[in-house]
């Protein structure tokens, strides 16, 4: 026996049928862009739906495998097919992510008491010459009918409210015209795994201050999804590439979506240079170019705070710990040209200045009393406008003998996809 939610969206999914039939669902334009959903691994953990043609609002999760987490009636446009301009009373087709939580100063007849804003126009929507704006997911203050929107996705409210805890923001959101998904197929998809690998290597580009960095890019198709000349872009980055001593760019948990004619990676960013540190949630949107390659044809970051800081020091403390066991090691064997590798060109020791003074100075030192056990222990490592700092205790006993005990301050700067130590300084304990 059907329980009375199956046969309410039965019953639902037949009105929303004749509302197409009666717009004229048949034609070209009310066709619309199909999506078939399948599991992957490069792909949300947790992501909305919204079937156009059935009316249908789904919560997916994918955790091995994908499932229907909820499933709830819905209404759109008034007008079918793709939105193409304000005020056309369509539906946006495609990939969407929620931006803001609104719970207050709402029509509640229009809205109920809760919406979610979507980033339409997205940047493929601005290369297509799309426009308006004002899409929302909201509740409804009275009772809903297929298709009565002005363009929003709209649930009831009570349903609404049910699902508040599960959106966040940066949650993608695709809406086609219809959506099919099957929850057993586990074939990653060879698309989603080439275009993080790109995204790692874009960001790796950017972090080496490389030329390389701009060739990801579609310089005609980005400068109309930016609304600014692409040499515009170039040139302010390459000012900064030769401004700045260094940058990093950390990447956290590359997810990959697929549009209609696009693909969007997204994940979370942590920026840092003398000059700036900023971290948010960044999206890149991807298309072919003729040659068949993928380029990134415009971008989005949504500033706010993830946490990713704390992932940050944590990293670059396993980083720091890993290099100091190593120029530990070249110290206590006494290997002058891999202790001195560790040290940055104009790196301060005390009162030497650059690596070659530091290396000059040991050499001498090592001749007349080689080193024979260096131990280092407690370290502790934080932000510096340098890049970061450690602090640890340190042991040291030369073969004839001698030995002291201190405590060390080691200053450390991005160098390639490493660090080199930029400053050292003893003190006796």
């Amino acid at each position: 026996m059907k329980t009375r939610r199956t046969r309410n969206h039965l019953l639902w999914t037949v009105l929303a049928a004749l509302s197409c039939m009666a717009a004229g669902a048949g034609s070209a334009l009310a066709q619309g862009w199909e999506v078939s959903i399948k599991p992957d691994p490069r792909g949300p953990r947790t992501f909305l739906a919204v079937d156009k043609s059935s009316q249908t609002f789904y919560v997916f999760e994918q955790k091995s495998p994908l499932k229907v987490a909820g499933q709830y009636t819905c209404a759109t446009g008034q007008a079918l097919g793709d939105k193409l301009k304000q005020g056309d009373l369509r539906t946006p087709e495609g990939v969407y992510f929620i931006q803001n939580r609104m719970s207050s100063g709402l029509d509640y007849n229009l809205y109920g008491d809760l919406a979610f804003t979507l980033n339409f126009p997205n940047p493929v929507d601005v290369i297509n010459g799309k426009s308006g704006g004002g899409i929302w997911i909201h509740g409804r203050g009275k009772e809903l009918s297929p298709n009565e929107t002005h363009g929003c996705v709209a649930i009831n409210t009570p349903d609404l409210h049910k699902l508040d805890g599960t959106f966040t923001r940066g949650m993608p959101v695709v809406i086609a015209s219809r959506v099919a998904y099957a929850t057993d197929a586990t074939a990653q998809s060879a698309e989603a795994a080439e275009l993080a690998g790109l995204t790692a290597a874009w960001a790796k580009a950017w972090q080496r201050r490389s030329d390389e960095f701009f060739a990801f890019h579609d310089p005609e198709k980005f400068a109309l999804s930016s609304g600014a000349p692409f040499k515009e872009f170039v040139d302010h980055k390459k000012q900064l590439f030769s401004s700045l001593p260094w940058l990093q760019v950390v990447l956290d948990n590359v997810q990959a979506v697929a549009g209609p004619d696009y693909w969007v990676t997204y994940f979370g960013q942590y920026y840092r240079s003398p000059a700036l540190t900023s971290e948010g949630i960044k999206r890149l949107y991807w298309q072919r170019d003729k040659a068949g390659k993928w380029r990134i044809v415009g971008m989005e970051m949504d500033e706010c705070n993830l946490g990713l800081e704390a992932k940050y020091v944590n990293r670059a403390s396993q980083e720091i710990a890993a290099l100091l066991e190593s120029w530990r090691a070249a110290w206590e064997k006494g290997n002058l040209n891999e202790y001195a590798s560790y040290y940055a060109d104009k790196a301060v020791q005390g009162d030497r200045r650059g690596r070659a003074s530091i290396k000059e100075q040991k050499q001498a030192l090592w001749a007349a009393k080689a080193p024979k056990k260096v131990v280092i222990k407690d370290i502790r490592v934080r932000l510096h406008g340098d890049g970061v700092e450690a602090q640890f205790e340190q042991e040291y006993a030369s073969k004839d003998g001698t030995s002291d005990r201190g405590r060390k301050l080691m200053t450390f700067s991005p160098q390639g996809d490493g660090w080199a130590i930029t400053g050292e300084e003893w003190s006796k304990l």
